[in-house]
């Protein structure tokens, strides 16, 4: 519930600081005092437009904080909250500030996190319900109707929304497995042609860049045969270096033993043989290696050819052609296999279709007897309400089956019919300003709804009656309250007025040029002076007084 608005530099308002309670609160105050001021202060913190105007002649912005409690935060508000990604601790107040400069532009804060004027609006719902004068929300609007209505009846909403989630999905999946089939047997021929070139190719993962190596090897290697075959003339025949080594060799091995210089030099001539001659072996090996044959050359080039070729067909990778087989022949066997599968999917949705109507059908009996109950107990609230020649009905239509949701198989709307004979239509339609507030609050006493926002306000509900109507709609609006939890009414009415649990006096004062609202929490003396005044007009008599005390005993 609201627990207290902040105020500062809105139009008259220079700074006020308002705590309310539970239970019934009523704000009075002669016409033009500022009352109006007040809603569109709390409007700033429900997302309403930040127009300038409300920013007080002279000052730079405005603000407008308001502070909410609750003994456990609703599940649309944690939602909403967590998803803006804004932390609210158990039992911590959920406090709103909204700022409005004089040049334009405004800023919005959640428990002191910057937020956007979006997400007040998402949790305005859960936070205030105003029905004024000329109101388009809450209960006026047909959206809502169904909602109020399950509210009411006890509608079994969440195994209505699983069973129509589970024929969603079950249409789903035949849908697909449908289209699948389909397409497989527009596409069989190609489908088998494809798949039997691929088979003839067999692909294998990791070829390509297998192939391409080998290539490169044997490529490689008929460059550097020629290279060889040079090498060999140069290291064969009895010309070659090592055979003039052996001969050099063979004979300073004659003469070594007649000077030291000539036996290193013979050691040196063997270790020049022995290198030599392991540099011819390894010649030899690497001749043999690089032996290549232009058939195995020609076949890898072939075969990358014939694998590169296939894939810019597919437009895919070469080694993703593996996978593509598989997946036409798990195609192919789609086409096989697939009418089995679908008279399954066909079952299973057919299944799901007919459990969903059930759980519709039982929603829409829910529906038409709290419907007739519905409209049976706000009848029972017309009357005294001055409303007696008006007939109130819950309209529950079944809708063509294009048309339904995880909501059911009806549209549910609030109509009426404000004379005798006269053809019902919706609220908004049909109803004065006056006789729409008194519809909505008899629709709320009726409804006496749960889980809705945590603040009501009524803005003028009794303008243009008086008397026992009043007195009726007083006692309806404390009787809400305590239903509630915490009802706001701006009133002019006196016997409103004498219902409140707390009482504010909304007045405007002039001092020279300068004109300001304020607001007072009155107490027992001064509730009695305000209802007589109300009673009175200016000049509060002591009769006034007198029934002043009446109207507030009797409460």
């Amino acid at each position: 519930m609201l627990t207290r608005l902040s105020i500062r530099n809105i139009v008259l308002i220079e700074a006020l600081d308002l705590d309310f309670a539970r239970g019934l609160g009523v704000l009075t105050g002669e016409t033009g005092a500022g009352k109006s001021i007040l809603l569109d202060a709390l409007g700033l913190v429900l997302g309403d437009r930040a127009e300038t105007s409300l920013v007080r002649a002279g000052e730079e912005r405005a603000s407008v904080t308001a502070s909410f409690e609750f003994a456990a935060l609703p599940r649309n508000l944690s939602a909403a909250l967590d998803a803006a990604e804004i932390a609210i601790e158990p039992g911590e107040p959920l406090m709103i500030r909204r700022q409005v400069r004089a040049d334009g532009g405004s800023k919005a804060f959640v428990n002191d996190q910057p937020a956007s004027v979006a997400l007040l609006r998402e949790l305005a719902p859960a936070l205030v319900e105003l029905h004024g004068q000329h109101d388009d929300r809450g209960l006026v609007n047909p959206r809502g109707h169904r909602m109020l209505l399950d509210r009411y009846a006890g509608t079994d909403v969440a195994g209505l929304e699983r069973a129509y989630a589970d024929w969603a999905r079950a249409e789903a999946q035949l849908s697909e497995a449908q289209g699948a089939v389909e397409q497989a047997k527009a596409d069989q021929d190609l489908l088998i042609a494809h798949l039997a070139e691929l088979s003839a190719l067999e692909p294998v993962a990791g070829e390509e860049a297998r192939l391409a190596g080998a290539r490169s090897d044997m490529q490689k290697g008929e460059k550097l045969s020629g290279d060889l075959s040079d090498l060999r003339h140069v290291w064969e025949g009895s010309d070659s270096p090592l055979a003039a080594l052996r001969v050099a060799a063979r004979k300073l091995d004659r003469i070594a033993e007649q000077h030291p210089l000539l036996a290193e030099a013979l050691a040196a001539l063997d270790r020049a043989v022995i290198e030599a001659s392991e540099a011819e072996d390894k010649l030899a090996k690497a001749s043999e290696a690089l032996v290549h044959d232009p058939m195995a050359l020609e076949r890898a080039e072939t075969r990358l050819f014939e694998l590169r070729a296939a894939a810019r067909k597919h437009r895919c990778e070469v080694d993703d052609l593996p996978e593509l087989m598989r997946t036409m022949r798990a195609r192919l066997d789609a086409i096989e296999g697939g009418e089995a599968q679908l008279d399954a999917l066909e079952a299973a949705a057919k299944e799901a279709r007919s459990a969903y109507v059930a759980a519709a059908e039982k929603a829409q009996a829910a529906r038409v007897a709290g419907a007739a109950r519905l409209d049976e107990a706000v009848a029972a609230e017309l009357a005294p309400l001055k409303l007696d020649a008006a007939r109130f009905r819950t309209a529950v239509t079944p809708l063509p089956e294009e048309r339904w949701a995880a909501s059911g198989m009806d549209a549910v709307e609030f109509l009426i019919s404000t004379n005798p004979g006269a053809d019902f239509a919706p609220l908004n339609k049909i109803a004065s300003g006056g006789e729409l507030s008194r519809f909505i609050l008899a629709l709320k006493v009726a409804l006496a709804e749960k889980g809705g926002a945590a603040t009501i306000i009524f803005d003028e509900i009794d303008r243009g009656v008086g008397g026992a109507v009043a007195s009726a709609i007083g006692e309806r609006l404390a009787r809400l309250a305590s239903q509630e939890g915490q009802l706001l009414a701006v009133t002019h009415s006196p016997q409103v007025a004498a219902r409140g649990g707390q009482h504010y006096l909304i007045a405007k004062a002039s001092s020279g040029t300068v004109t300001k609202t304020s607001v007072v929490l009155l107490d027992h003396a001064g509730r009695q002076e305000e209802i007589a005044r109300m009673l009175s007009g200016a000049e509060v008599t002591p009769e006034a007084r007198a029934q002043a005390d009446r109207l507030l005993e009797g409460v």
